[in-house]
């Protein structure tokens, strides 16, 4: 079967143009044959999880944090997900912890039907109720998701407050 010059140029300007309107850093070329000739298509992978949800914990003032995440485009977080909890020790029991989270955008998901996410960047303020002890830690857990359709597992964070 021979393949016109035409067809060639076509295929190549398509895939170029889809390399340029995709995420390259979350596109992967996979060699397919079609009608004999073999091309690359691009599949969607997910992000590692520390790329596709970065974020940094800071001190505001004595017993209060505040947390940013700095969101790749086409990734989300669940409002729902969201727990942040204080342990003074090691062994001792979780404390829950006053959020203030901003409203989230109201979306139906494929996962958990009716929920707010949130895209871009998100800054969430903690309030201790109690001074931080010496290993004192907040635990962090959130779950977040790609447009695409990949769903992150939930993930824990550990911050210890003097390290």
């Amino acid at each position: 079967m021979k393949i016109s010059s035409a067809f060639r140029i076509s295929l190549t300007l398509l895939l170029g143009t889809l390399l340029l309107a995709g995420n390259v850093a979350q596109a992967q070329l996979t060699p397919r044959t079609i009608s004999g000739l073999e091309v690359q298509s691009i599949s969607p992978q997910p992000l590692p999880v520390a790329q596709a949800f970065p974020f940094y914990v800071s001190a505001a003032s004595p017993g209060r944090y505040k947390i940013v995440w700095s969101l790749p485009d086409g990734h989300y977080l669940y409002r729902h997900a969201f727990q942040f909890t204080l342990s003074q020790q090691a062994d001792s029991a979780e404390l829950p912890i006053e959020v203030t989270m901003p409203d989230g955008l109201k979306k139906n998901d494929q996962f958990f039907g009716d929920i707010e996410a949130y895209y871009g960047q998100l800054d969430i303020d903690l309030s201790l109720s109690t001074m931080p002890e010496s290993n004192a830690r907040i635990f962090i857990d959130y779950q977040g998701c790609a447009d695409w359709g990949f769903c992150y597992p939930p993930q824990r964070f550990e911050f210890l407050l003097n390290p």
